[in-house]
């Protein structure tokens, strides 16, 4: 007698088979091997925990990968146990705003961080290990903090980054991706890096021979340089920018008869940039050709006559052709020939003259705006402290500018070509003058901490502000750089603003209790900066102080 043979089982139902019905539903499709009804999703239920077993099972586990190799260490002191708490601090705040959108009287953490870092990296002293991850994601949502968190970050953190995709920008952010550069000795090693390098390890070890040995990273390019893409031939020659000098001149003349227009102008703004060279002689004779003194009218003027065309020797100089939109061609023309031709060659060619005494002279045909413009972007890109303060002029002149600056921007531009005394000293006369309404640019510009007479004229500036009886947020900017950059010895002349005022009839109902919060605001900051700075104790000699609103 035969035995009955077995049925086969029903293979299991294939994952997606059952995905496809829990998404239809079993009253529209029953389960592979079901019967329809109230039993169906159960089934589904039971189909799925035993296919998910079965895959479980089948699962292969992966070659297990190598260690990475362990990361460089970091020769830089330990943070001082008190500093390393405050940058715990630091980055564990989160930026918010209090009921009503008020600040309130607490310090705003989130800007301190940048000026905490400035201020350690001038002290040379390297990250906890434990707060690489936050200070890496801090720096991955602001990009202002990335150059100074990936310096005090060190080693490190580029080898966090290569194991986080969160953290690349790290590595982007770092020439190279923090490959070492060559040494002065390691000629060979240079020279490999040179010919088979990423673009961004060539830009990294262009940058460092010229730093060390400017001759010697100019003749390094020149070696390869018929043989660079135009992008890479542009951000080459804009390394040459340290360090430049009378030697580069010869490359540079190369460089005007270039393929790439932009390389072409970045030739010609270099070479203007050494009133000696080739080039600057040339604008100069074409400049002073467009501008003389007539002796016929009773005051002595200036007379202007812009070119007539722009010739191949005027493109071949960096002269661009096609005026902007809205520009007269023969306008744009004359500014780019005043712009690029020494502004040493002017005092000669009008008559003896000092800058002081030329800005003062009056143009005619309103050819001043445009004059005096091309004259302030060459005192910029010739760092002229002489013919910037001519332009300046006295910081109490009417109408808040100057003799020559068409602008805020172009007042900013100009101070920073003056000594850093100089520039707070002018500033704190411009506000003592003017107010703050127009200062914030200049600000900018001057070093931090603010020197005491700089200091001084913003607080008492805010003061008539607030006796005014208008709003503080009128006057946000200037007090968000004043918690940044006021010297926190400046705290206690805040003290005599911490109360409510009395309110004139005319004020801004409650502006009073605003300027107190912010005053309270202020003075908490510069208290708090004082004692970060103590935490991490004195700068290292061999690191230059801040003159950035980011300092400490």
């Amino acid at each position: 007698m035969n035995a009955t043979p077995t049925p086969p089982r029903s293979p299991l139902p294939a994952w997606e088979d059952l995905v496809t019905t829990a998404l239809l539903g079993t009253d529209r499709r029953t389960p592979p091997g079901a019967t329809p009804g109230r039993a169906a999703p159960a089934a589904l239920l039971d189909a799925a925990a035993a296919e998910t077993v079965r895959r479980r099972a089948g699962l292969r586990p992966g070659r297990a990968a190598p260690l990475p190799a362990p990361t460089a260490e970091d020769p830089r002191p330990a943070l001082p146990v008190a500093a390393a708490r405050r940058l715990a601090f630091l980055l564990a705040d989160r930026p918010g705003t209090g009921a009503g959108g008020r600040r309130g009287t607490a310090p705003d953490l989130m800007e301190l961080l940048p000026q905490w870092l400035t201020a350690v990296n001038a002290r040379g002293f390297a990250a906890p290990a434990e707060s690489l991850p936050a200070l890496l994601d801090a720096a991955r949502g602001r990009t202002d903090l990335r150059p100074a968190a990936l310096e005090f970050a060190g080693p490190r953190a580029l080898w966090l980054a290569r194991l986080n995709p969160d953290w690349r920008f790290a590595l982007r952010a770092t020439p190279g991706g923090g490959t070492s550069l060559p040494g002065p000795a390691e000629t060979e090693r240079a020279e490999t890096l040179w010919r088979e390098g990423l673009f961004a390890e060539r830009v990294a070890l262009l940058a460092s021979i010229r730093f060390r040995d400017p001759d010697a990273a100019r003749e390094l390019l020149a070696a390869s340089w018929s043989t660079e893409r135009a992008e890479d031939r542009l951000m080459f020659l804009d390394s040459l920018r340290t360090g430049l000098g009378p030697r580069d001149e010869p490359f540079l003349e190369q460089a005007l008869t270039d393929r790439s227009r932009n390389v072409r102008a970045t030739a010609a703004e270099l070479l203007s940039a050494l009133p000696g060279s080739a080039l600057a002689a040339r604008m100069a004779v074409r400049a002073g050709a467009c501008v003389a003194v007539d002796h016929t009218l009773d005051t002595p003027t200036l007379l202007v006559e812009a070119p007539h065309e722009c010739d191949a020797a005027m493109e071949r100089d960096g002269v661009s052709a096609k005026a902007p939109p809205g520009r007269g061609e023969r306008s744009w023309w004359f500014g780019q020939l005043v712009e690029a031709a020494p502004l040493a060659t002017w005092p000669a060619r009008l008559g003896g003259r000092t800058p002081e005494q030329i800005v003062a002279l009056p143009v005619a045909d309103d050819w001043l705006g445009e004059l005096h413009a091309a004259w302030c972007r060459a005192a910029v890109r010739q760092r002229d402290a002489d013919w910037s303060r001519a332009l300046l002029g006295v910081p109490s002149a009417p109408g808040a500018g100057g003799p020559g600056a068409v602008s805020l921007a172009e007042r900013a531009k100009l101070l920073g070509t003056l000594p850093v005394a100089e520039r707070a000293e002018w500033v704190a006369g411009f506000i003592a003058a003017h107010g703050l309404s127009e200062a914030f640019q200049l600000l900018g510009v001057c070093p931090v901490p603010w020197a005491t007479p700089l200091g001084r004229s913003v607080v008492d500036a805010l003061n008539i502000a607030r006796d005014a009886g208008s709003y503080p947020w009128s006057f946000s900017g200037v007090m968000g750089l004043a918690e940044r950059c006021l010297d926190p010895g400046e705290a206690t002349r805040l003290d005599a603003l911490l109360a409510v005022p009395d309110e004139p009839e005319d004020a801004s109902p409650g502006a009073g209790g605003y300027w107190a919060e912010a005053f309270q605001r202020l003075g908490r900051t510069l208290r708090l900066r004082a004692v970060m700075t103590q935490e991490l104790g004195t700068p290292s000699p061999h690191r230059p102080a801040s003159t950035s609103p980011s300092g400490v």
